[in-house]
């Protein structure tokens, strides 16, 4: 597999994981330059229909969603029959390997960590989607201290409407709710509980509860009280025992409702530990429940008899979702195959009595005023509190079971089950309507105006007001500054006023003569006024070596207005070079010594005689014969008189 690309861009570099049913690979994305990780499914399910829906399940379930605390999905398909999905590379450990390396963390690590995987179930829950295997193996953690929710596999969708039970226990035994335990009805609040499981076993350093199978864990999630956590960590605050207690109560009603409760609690603990947390859902402990008894035996005590038809075709879906579980531990793996017999029969066991519960609780007819049937009172369309007080004068309970959009004001009651009318021995689930979704607004800035409209038009949000400032740091018709800031949550339509540069502050000077200077003393006065300077040298001849390299002209001129970072054209004088004298020697011929003599006097020039150097003998040939340079030699040729020249 090493080497491979997938969908021709994504090159398969290591493996960094493996999980029941899928391979786990580091990879690089050859398109735009960054690592992935890829999930593979492996090659024993690849033909398993049931499976193969399950493992794109996963990155349907997440594709959507849109929250830094969870791990992205940015691609799926298929190569040669491999399903494979790619994720965002996440760099750090498991929240697992975390625990087994520092045993307990502290309160405020863990509540920090707590925070951020709440917001993330809160994301995934607002989006109808129920995580089901909420465990430290799924939550991975950065060194720099970033939180990430892995691993949808299992994840639902959470559809009110319908009140669905499954023939089999999906999530690990260790983290999961009682009702998951029991294959019953669930919602949100299953994820709630794994939540309060996490944050136990985070501060405790150890699991709710521990069994030799996962049907004896199972049982005890069912069964048995929880042991406080205070009990184990005596330095763990009131409120963050109380919190954890709360989150994991065995019935839904009385856990926390929503993820966005929970976050409100652990924000109060993180800000004082010594807070007081109140219940909000007390009103709950005002209804008598009427439920037929659950007589859970113990699993050594259950028949191992033959299997039927249906025994063995719960094992095999038993089988499948376990399969598709990351492994906790791989020196468990050889120890799988010994407990199944051991576990199979105990949990079928265990479902079919948690079914049977569940049906006893709706439909006994056992004595007492609390089990008889009452009408759900006419509430939709009624404000959530007068809801409320309805149908608990009508001796029910009352919950929010989530909200749809709605033309109805928020907070409207839209839908009831049962319905208005109808007969209900305990509980009436209401959804409220939603605000219209907030949009967030988009950063705008470094963007030009015609981008920032256009973008803001894409979210269905409007430009509002245009205003232009200097800006010595922004470049000149980009956006500065915004209002409403970036990532603020906003209706639709709303309009953002934005601020343009217009570049650095114009401030006008009088652009100073520096004609005559040199270039350094032109520089320096200009930078005085915080002009620039360009430097020309000019063609022009220096006309002395005072005036070498000096300036002798400029752009603007002296006394001109320009304005400030401006730059000024300086020409100056090319260094002095002196012009080579000449001197005229055509006419010494025929004369005397004494004639050239006087001729050469003040003149930088040598003379070489020959001929006949006598009384009155004259010039007959020179050379050079026109002229000579200055400090050059003449040669000068003498003849006596009355011979000819030569």
């Amino acid at each position: 597999m090493i080497g491979n690309i997938l969908g021709d861009r994504y090159e398969i570099i290591e493996k960094i994981g493996e999980g029941g049913m899928s391979h786990v690979y580091k990879a690089k994305c050859n398109k735009l330059k960054r690592y992935v990780a890829v999930k593979i499914l492996k090659d024993t399910f690849k033909d398993n229909e049931e499976i193969v829906e399950k493992f794109k399940r996963e990155a349907t379930a997440i594709a959507n969603l849109s929250d830094a605390n969870i791990v992205n999905v940015l691609d799926v398909g298929t190569q040669d029959s491999m399903h494979y999905i790619v994720m965002e590379y996440v760099k750090g450990k498991t929240l697992k390997d975390i625990i087994k390396e520092q045993g307990r963390l502290s309160s405020d690590v863990a509540i920090s960590i707590a925070i951020k995987i709440a917001r993330a179930l809160d994301c995934a829950h607002k989006n109808n989607i129920i995580h089901r295997d909420i465990k430290p193996q799924n939550i991975l953690v950065t060194p720099e201290g970033a939180v990430k929710v892995t691993d949808f596999g299992i994840a639902k969708s959470a559809d009110s409407s319908t009140i669905s039970y499954t023939n089999s226990v999906m999530g690990s035994a260790h983290y999961f709710s009682p009702e998951q335990a029991k294959g019953t009805f669930l919602d949100c609040r299953t994820d709630i509980y794994s939540l309060g499981a996490v944050i136990y076993e985070m501060v405790t350093g150890k699991l709710p509860f521990e069994a030799e199978s996962p049907v004896a864990i199972a049982l005890k999630h069912i069964q048995e009280p929880l042991v406080a956590p205070k009990v184990l960590n005596s330095s763990i605050p009131n409120s963050l025992n109380y919190l954890i207690i709360k989150a994991m109560e065995k019935e839904p009603i009385k856990r926390y409702q929503t993820a966005k409760e929970i976050i409100v609690d652990l924000e109060k603990v993180k800000n004082d530990p010594n807070v007081v947390l109140m219940s909000n859902n007390s009103e709950a402990d005002d209804f008598t429940r009427v439920m037929a008894p659950v007589n859970v035996e113990d699993e050594n005590s259950i028949n191992k008899g033959q299997k039927s038809k249906k025994d063995e075709d719960l094992e095999d879906e038993y089988d499948d979702e376990e399969d598709y579980e990351d492994e906790e531990d791989d020196d468990k793996k050889s120890s799988r195959k010994n407990l199944k017999k051991k576990i199979l029969y105990p949990l079928i066991f265990i479902l079919l009595l948690g079914l049977g519960g569940l049906s006893a609780y709706f439909f006994s007819k056992g004595s007492g005023d609390s089990n008889k049937e009452k009408i759900v009172p006419n509430i939709i369309g009624m404000k959530d509190a007068d809801a409320r007080d309805a149908v608990e004068k009508a001796g029910l309970r009352y919950y929010i079971a989530g909200s749809v959009k709605s033309d109805k004001p928020e907070g409207t009651v839209v839908e009831c089950t049962p319905n208005q009318g109808e007969k209900a021995t305990t509980e009436v689930r209401v959804k409220l309507s939603a605000a219209e979704e907030k949009i967030s607004v988009p950063d705008l800035s470094k963007m030009d105006q015609n981008a920032a409209k256009a973008k803001l038009s894409e979210l269905g949000l409007e430009l509002g007001d245009v205003k232009e400032e200097d800006s010595d740091s922004v470049q000149k018709g980009a956006v500065m500054s915004q209002d409403p800031a970036r990532d603020t949550k906003v209706d639709k339509n709303t309009k953002v006023n934005i601020v343009i540069s217009k570049g650095k502050k114009q401030v006008t000077v009088t652009v100073p003569s520096v004609t005559g200077l040199t270039k350094d003393q032109a520089k320096a006065k200009l930078d005085q006024l915080k002009l620039g300077v360009e430097f020309i040298k000019g063609d022009r001849k220096t006309p002395d070596k005072d005036s070498s390299g000096k300036v002798y002209a400029q752009n603007p001129d002296g006394g001109l207005t320009t304005i400030e970072g401006q730059s000024v054209k300086v020409t100056y004088y090319d260094d002095f070079v002196e012009e080579k004298k000449f001197f005229d020697v055509s006419g010494l011929i025929g004369k005397s010594k004494n004639d050239v003599e006087a001729w050469r006097n003040g003149k930088k020039v040598n003379v070489q005689y020959s001929g006949e150097d006598v009384i009155g003998a004259t010039v007959s040939a020179i050379a050079p014969s026109t002229s000579v340079e200055e400090g050059g030699t003449i040669k000068v040729t003498l003849v006596a008189p009355n011979k000819p020249k030569q």
